[in-house]
């Protein structure tokens, strides 16, 4: 039976009141508020047939399945843990024996599910080490624990009970010739990004405009990816501005936390505000989305460490930090500095090396892969999940962006460009246009490959 699941190329069919044909996948998939239904679909991914907002109960759920199936083949499918796909159907505890059956998570470490997420077999892979799974429940009943799903509990973050490490990478899409923000189009690039986020193992993404769009989280989700959302960077607009932001996709399952501010010690909220009045600011902001959504966490990030532990003594409703740090080849002694200044968990909001070397005035992807796993695997040494201080960190980023130098045009790839922190591996130069782990055409570059090199700790 696992075989049947996990290789739909075996010739081993589901019933044929499912099958039409020898080539299509199928896929049973439960989530609490989220529930996708999937029979002889002819994708090599599972795609949401059925979608539901809100609490879906497993009673309707396993009728659903009865009437397709039958109920032998519905409590087979609650048993079954392949071992590299973890699937299972969700049963009440009504109908079955047992009290709920979980979801599993297989693919991201995130402590996501996989069947939440959609992720019930692996897309073809760019990388051949595979990063290390860790596995999560979550309730069959929606709504059905007094308490929140995702809780911050000292320096880590529980989903379900579950200390999770975020594996993550920036994700801000703008094609050749558009600009930030007018042009970021997460519905154009979610298909394709998602892919090659996943093919890498990473089980997060981190955005810096809001995504609203729940068909993009749909997506994101179905590849096992989290999202950091990004709700307020921007100080002229007005506080409660985040209100409608995180009311439109608070209730989806992909969302991890929010984010407000970023670096924004530097820029002043990029109005160059004053410092406590960022502060002040940044307060009140926390204030709005806990009133609104005191589910998930609110992540502040902040540019390296000058001045936090003032600053955090001053933003109570912010349960996370992140911090941008460029340091070279190692972040030193960042995270034992951290933990001095504060007791609550800590994200790498941005890390890593773009791929311009301008001690040698070209491309240099072997650098480039060099720092970002080294970096990678730094992070992953001082995981929260196996006693450190850090939840873990977002590569900067996913592709190019040629908007942001300003020599010629967004047509044109430029080097050089400016930014605060110390600089990247090798030549401690900010090459804004090449930060991508792949071009702006998504060809990866060997930074890709070496960032799906790193495993994702696991506390057992």
């Amino acid at each position: 039976f696992p075989t049947i699941l996990t290789n739909p190329s075996s010739g081993n069919h589901w019933p044929t009141r499912c099958m039409t044909g020898a080539s299509h996948r199928h896929t049973f998939i439960a989530v609490p508020s989220h529930f996708a239904f999937q029979c002889c679909s002819r994708l090599n991914r599972p795609s949401v047939v059925n979608h539901m907002h809100g609490p879906t109960s497993s009673r309707s759920i396993v009728t659903h399945l009865q009437r397709a199936f039958g109920g032998d083949l519905v409590k087979t499918m609650a048993r079954v843990l392949s071992r590299h796909v973890v699937v299972a159907a969700v049963v009440a505890s009504g109908i079955f024996s047992a009290a709920s059956a979980s979801c599993r998570r297989d693919p991201s470490g995130s402590g996501a599910s996989s069947c939440a997420a959609g992720v019930l077999s692996e897309p073809p892979s760019l990388i051949q080490r595979k990063s290390q799974v860790k596995h999560s429940s979550l309730s069959a009943e929606a709504g059905s624990s007094t308490r929140s799903r995702i809780q911050v509990q000292g320096r880590q973050i529980l989903v379900d009970g579950k200390p999770i490490h975020v594996k993550g990478v920036a994700w801000n899409p703008v094609k050749k010739g558009g600009t930030n923000p007018r042009d970021v189009n997460f519905a154009e690039a979610v298909e394709r990004d998602a892919a090659l986020l996943a093919q890498a193992g990473v089980n997060a993404v981190r955005t810096y405009q809001p995504i609203t769009d729940t068909r993009v989280l749909d997506v994101l989700w179905s590849h096992g990816i989290w999202v950091f959302n990004s709700v307020y960077n921007y100080g002229g607009a007005p506080s409660d501005s985040v209100v409608s932001k995180v009311n439109a996709v608070k209730h989806h399952p992909a969302i991890l936390m929010w984010t407000i501010g970023n670096e924004w010690n530097y820029n002043g909220l990029y109005t160059n505000m004053a410092l406590w009045d960022s502060v002040s600011r940044l307060q009140e902001v926390a204030e709005h989305i806990k009133r609104n959504d005191p589910e998930h966490p609110v992540a502040c990030v902040y540019g390296e460490l000058h001045e936090l532990q003032g600053v955090d003594a001053r933003m109570p409703s912010v349960d996370v930090w992140g911090v941008n740090a460029y340091r070279g080849i190692s972040f030193g002694n960042l995270f034992d500095s951290y933990a001095a200044l504060s007791s609550k968990p800590f994200f790498l909001g941005e890390y890593g090396a773009d791929a311009f070397n301008a001690k040698i005035g070209r491309e240099d992807q072997e650098s480039q892969a060099v720092a970002t796993k080294a970096l990678t695997q730094e992070i992953v040494d001082h995981s929260s999940v196996t006693g450190g201080s850090c939840i873990g960190g977002f590569v900067f980023e996913l592709a190019d962006e040629w908007w942001k130098v300003g020599k010629s045009s967004a047509w044109v790839h430029d080097n050089g460009g400016q930014a605060p922190g110390s600089g990247p591996y090798p030549d401690m130069t900010f090459n804004e246009e090449w930060w991508g782990l792949v071009d702006i055409d998504r060809n990866p570059r060997k930074a890709l490959l070496a960032l799906g090199e790193v495993a994702i700790p696991t506390a057992w």
